[in-house]
């Protein structure tokens, strides 16, 4: 099954009208020769950028060398009014601080520790989800949302606090875009950043929410009654190199990134799984015929029957990456394909345009699932896949949205059908991640 068609893509554009065209469709803004090129260069009269869909060079860039391309702060300044210092925006030896102290609540069991919590967000999706024409990009970012206030700090979204930031933050993510105009300025650091008013006001209520909740759960853990969940194991892990914790402040940041990481990702990939699966009913019936093997007692073991949808969660991943795009600087002078790139480029690297690549994958705008048990498809994988970053940034994550999204996709496949509405389609524009313009309408009866 292929998507619909984009509108043609040109085969040349200026940056300016590219970077308009992206925040508007990403899909059609995109030059066709991005698809297939190697590499590509764009340039202001400010700084260059390039785009590398060599895996030589994204191996450069994420694997071998990441000191020397640390994430260019031209996209940190555009969230910074919600994330403040936190890991998703920090580079160098404040960043490796905060990820050896973060990574340990995602490593081993945790992932078995958080699933109870994830099912239970996942049965309160299916209750709360009704029947007809409706858009489900809103359900699921309820849904995604739950999971990450009842595994962080062992609330459901129904508790009040976590209720309002998610209201708040529904609000922040259809006023912020991934690059705001400090991005193409090359203005110092204490120049006013160009943020919107009602971006900056919804970030201060959300952080301040945000800091209700870590409130609360450090006079917990100094009392001794605190739930071992991920938020106390954070706050918990000391740093093994110099002892220290997180304080109070700086968890109100991580929490803020775990925040947009592990809901807004998770909200948008879900969405445009189920939109896939409605254009495509007979791969849709194999997810329900999975999922129906589950049974009602479901247990993390259960999750390895899940193969075909766990392929269809890739395949979503594949086809609508919930972040577009990820943005390097170079500290060095570098070579690239016989270039030269001098320090201060902006070194863009997009999931969006190598995972449809024409050079990796066959018949690249196609839905197709069962692609992921073959071979060819392995070998494309390894070298243009990452949903989730690469290298010592790969998200920490990762192998929690693999759980969490093959388990929602079955729940709720398993108990409605889901159809396309004639007129209806979607159109994927760049928010904080890979959203539709007029939201993703679906017309949803009860199996």
């Amino acid at each position: 099954m292929i998507p619909p068609k984009p509108t043609p893509r040109p085969d040349r554009v200026s940056l300016w009208r590219y970077l308009r065209l992206f925040r508007q469709d990403i899909l059609s803004a995109q030059p066709a020769r991005l698809y297939r090129a190697w590499m590509a260069e764009f340039r202001t009269s400010f700084f260059r950028s390039y785009l590398c869909n060599d895996p030589a060079l994204i191996a450069r860039v994420l694997n071998e060398r990441p000191d020397d391309f640390p994430k260019s702060n031209r996209i940190g300044e555009g969230l910074r009014p919600l994330l403040g210092r936190s890991v998703f925006v920090t580079n160098g030896e404040e960043w490796k601080r905060q990820r050896r102290i973060i990574d340990p609540a995602f490593e081993g069991g945790r992932l078995r520790d958080a699933f109870p919590a994830m099912l239970a967000a996942g049965q309160a999706a299916v209750a709360r989800l009704g029947e007809g024409v409706q858009e489900v990009e809103a359900p699921m970012s309820h849904a995604a949302a739950d999971v990450i206030f009842r595994t962080l700090f062992s609330i459901p979204i129904e508790n009040a606090v976590a209720a309002a930031v998610f209201a708040q933050f529904r609000d922040y993510q259809r006023t912020q875009p991934i690059l705001n105009l400090a991005a193409f300025l090359p203005v110092p650091a204490w120049v006013p950043r160009f943020h919107r008013r009602r971006t900056k006001a919804t970030a201060r209520a959300i952080r301040g929410l945000i800091a209700r909740l870590t409130d609360d759960r450090a006079a917990a853990i100094a009392a001794g009654t605190a739930p071992d969940d991920l938020a106390t194991k954070i706050m918990t892990t000391a740093d093994p190199q110099t002892g220290e914790r997180f304080a109070t402040a700086e968890m109100v940041d991580q929490v803020a990134i775990f925040f947009l990481a592990g809901h807004e990702t998770s909200a948008s990939a879900l969405a445009w799984a189920l939109y896939l699966l409605a254009r495509a009913p007979e791969v849709q019936d194999r997810v329900a015929a999975e999922a129906a093997t589950l049974g009602e007692n479901v247990a993390f073991s259960d999750l390895s029957k899940l193969k075909f949808t766990r392929d269809v969660f890739r395949e979503a991943l594949r086809l609508y990456p919930p972040v577009p795009m990820m943005v390097r600087e170079n500290r060095c002078p570098e070579v690239m394909r016989d270039r030269p790139v001098a320090p201060g480029a902006q070194i863009v690297l997009s999931p969006w345009h190598l995972h449809r690549h024409e050079r990796f994958w066959a018949d690249p705008d196609a839905f197709d699932p069962d692609r992921w048990q073959t071979e060819a498809c392995r070998a494309s994988a390894r070298d243009a896949y990452m949903p989730f970053s690469a290298g010592p940034r790969v998200c920490t994550g990762a192998g929690f949205a693999m759980v969490e999204g093959p388990l929602l996709l079955a729940l709720l496949v398993r108990a409605f059908r889901f159809a396309p509405v004639a007129g209806r389609e979607p159109v994927p524009v760049a928010h904080l991640t890979v959203r539709a313009k007029d939201g993703i309408w679906l017309d949803i009866r009860r199996r």
